[in-house]
């Protein structure tokens, strides 16, 4: 049973959004102590977080910062908020997905299944480890680490569908939308910014590997990583 923790501080809200979960065999909790939010986390061990933007104490930004700092789980924000740049924050800060409250609670359920397949169910690439490499830098799938040489990068899982089709693919150009079918299944509910979004981490990630250039944007068409940074 998939386990989802929903940090929310409206009690009507999580009474709804619990009552609908349970209806489709979710376990959930929710937050007791807006103080204590890791520490609940780490006890619950969730597969996916429910997170607001406005909370008590400290607001959704910085646990979504200090789960990911513990955990590559799914973090899909539940916020009134609108605006692109809290979605681009949201995203920023290690976020996977975001929903626009008043939201319609199918589109919400839908997201929920879509995140929880690519991270633990069907399409999460099984038991079996798989590692790409491409010119030294190597992807672990299954442990979402980036490397090259003795130097490594933790990614987040849509960083690391991103990374996989690319790389499976390098030297040639994939297209957005085969990147937005490869990475969101429900991708009709996807804010064409949330690629540019997840385009740009990737683009740091390997920045970070001293890889400055290595992602093209092919106008008109999509993505190609390149091959020519040569070994570490």
């Amino acid at each position: 049973m998939f386990k989802i923790f929903i940090i929310e501080d409206d009690r009507g809200l999580v009474m709804l959004l619990q009552d609908y979960l349970h209806k489709f065999g979710y376990e959930t909790q929710a937050v007791h102590d807006f103080e204590a939010v890791r520490m609940e986390f780490e006890q619950f061990a969730p597969h996916l977080v429910l997170l607001d933007v406005n909370l008590p104490k400290f607001d959704g930004y910085y646990w979504c910062r200090q789960i990911r700092g513990l955990s590559t789980c799914p973090i899909l924000f539940i916020s009134a908020r609108e605006g692109k740049m809290d979605q681009v924050m949201a995203l920023e800060n290690g976020a996977d997905d975001y929903i626009t409250k008043p939201f319609d609670y199918e589109i919400a359920l839908a997201k929920i299944k879509s995140h929880l397949r690519r991270a633990y169910g069907s399409y999460a690439g099984g038991v079996t480890e798989r590692s790409l490499t491409v010119a030294g830098l190597m992807l672990d799938v299954e442990r979402l680490v980036l490397s090259r040489g003795s130097a490594k990068i933790d990614l987040s899982h849509t960083e690391a569908k991103i990374l996989d089709e690319l790389m499976q693919k390098a030297g040639t150009v994939v297209t957005r939308d085969r990147l937005l079918e490869k990475i969101w299944d429900d991708q009709a509910f996807v804010d064409d910014n949330t690629l540019n979004v997840y385009v740009t981490r990737v683009r740091k990630k390997l920045s970070a590997l001293d890889i400055a250039d290595g992602l093209q944007t092919v106008r008109g068409q999509g993505y190609r990583l390149c091959e020519n940074w040569g070994e570490a």
